[in-house]
């Protein structure tokens, strides 16, 4: 009798419609909406501090890496001192720094003064392909490539690589603090989490968001130096003009996918074929360094980053072209790096590990080797393991 009569009242309390979720909400997504337009704005208006301080700490990431390798070498059997491995690690990165601005700074104002020699001889490259369809195209092909000043827009890119050189001023203002911060920033974790357990996996999850950091920024920037020295090897024998510049652009375009390899064999082939007169320069640098993207690229690359890192492509184009809208060309360089790096942090937290799946390319990302315990039992999706590398 009692179940007979509680019949109606659960078919009166089914037919109710259920309150949406919270993600269904109309206050959700209006707060939501709100948070991403005040993001965005403050990425746009704080390009001149946000820039460096993301340049500082991909460099950061790097540097900790190139210690953490040195750390582990053993040379005559005998352990690095950590001190001596910190001093060699920022030596090796001031280097490269400087050798970089050394080639850009040296080589700027003479790739400058070349223009209007490249843009006559280019002028003439158009004319004679444009006399094989008729003297209407030849004469228009005239007027547009007069119309053309490639020295203004040569000059505002170097304008801006100029302008992100001084902005490699801050970015060695903040690395020596941030390594400063390195060590003491474990212990403020052990005491600002709310128990032991916590600081455990919170502190578990720091180390294997370093780790799988490093190891993206430490072998991409290992790979793009040797995209950029074997492309060198390919294009100062055969002369080109301004080798070593086009050698840095190498090695920064390699940072961006697809479109960056496609960019750093177009420009220097453009170079060749403006420069000589004759096409086997130009066939040389074009078969040259495609086959040493391609090679790179599509083997070497693959296998030594692995699947914790396979970014979908349509988030490749979307990061590029978010990123390039809202910081130019820096942000261009920067929005592959800071896309996977997002990818690796939302990875190794369980609640937004969902969003990493769909940012991924496969949806297959690395699982763990030495979580603790309740992480794994509290999340359907484990977090990533760290590498053995040991945060300081």
């Amino acid at each position: 009798m009692t179940d007979n009569a509680n019949l109606p009242a659960q078919s009166e309390q089914a037919r109710k419609p259920q309150a949406p979720g919270r993600y269904g909400s109309l206050v959700f997504w209006h707060r939501l909406l709100v948070v991403l337009l005040i993001l965005i704005l403050g990425l746009y208006f704080g390009s001149g501090f946000l820039i460096p301080l993301a340049a500082a700490l991909l460099s950061f990431v790097l540097l900790t890496a190139v210690i953490d390798w040195i750390a582990h070498l053993r040379p005559g059997g005998h352990q690095i001192p950590r001190w001596l491995a910190h001093v060699l690690g920022l030596v090796l990165i001031l280097l490269g720094l400087g050798g970089i601005a050394a080639i850009l700074a040296g080589q700027a104002s003479d790739v400058v003064a070349a223009i209007p020699r490249y843009q006559e001889r280019f002028g003439q490259i158009i004319s004679r392909a444009a006399q094989l369809a008729g003297e209407d195209l030849t004469l228009r092909a005239t007027i547009e490539i007069r119309q053309l000043n490639l020295s203004g827009v040569v000059a505002r890119l170097v304008g801006s690589a100029g302008s992100f050189l001084t902005g490699f001023i801050l970015v060695l203002i903040y690395i020596p603090f941030m390594m400063a911060e390195r060590a003491p920033m474990r212990k403020k974790i052990a005491f600002a989490a709310p128990s032991p357990q916590a600081a455990l996996e919170f502190g578990w999850v720091l180390q294997s968001i370093s780790a799988g950091l490093q190891r993206y920024i430490g072998i991409k920037t290992a790979v793009s130096l040797l995209t950029g020295t074997l492309s060198y090897a390919v294009m100062k024998p055969v002369g080109l003009d301004f080798a070593e510049t086009w050698a840095v652009l190498v090695f920064a375009l390699n940072f961006i996918p697809t479109l960056g390899s496609a960019l750093a064999v177009a420009i220097p082939a453009i170079v060749a074929l403006v420069q000589f007169e004759t096409l086997p320069p130009f066939l040389i640098v074009v078969f040259g360094c495609g086959a040493i993207q391609f090679l790179i690229g599509n083997i070497l690359d693959p296998a030594l980053t692995g699947k914790s890192l396979n970014l979908s492509p349509l988030m490749v184009i979307l990061s590029l072209t978010f990123w390039t809208t809202i910081w130019g060309i820096p942000g261009a360089l920067l929005s592959v790096p800071i896309t996977v790096c997002l990818l690796i942090i939302l990875a190794n937290l369980p609640d937004t590990r969902p969003l990493a799946i769909l940012m991924s390319g496969d949806g297959k990302l690395a699982t763990p080797d030495d979580a603790p315990p309740t992480m794994v039992k509290e999340s359907p999706h484990p977090v990533v393991a760290p590498s053995n590398n040991e945060m300081d």
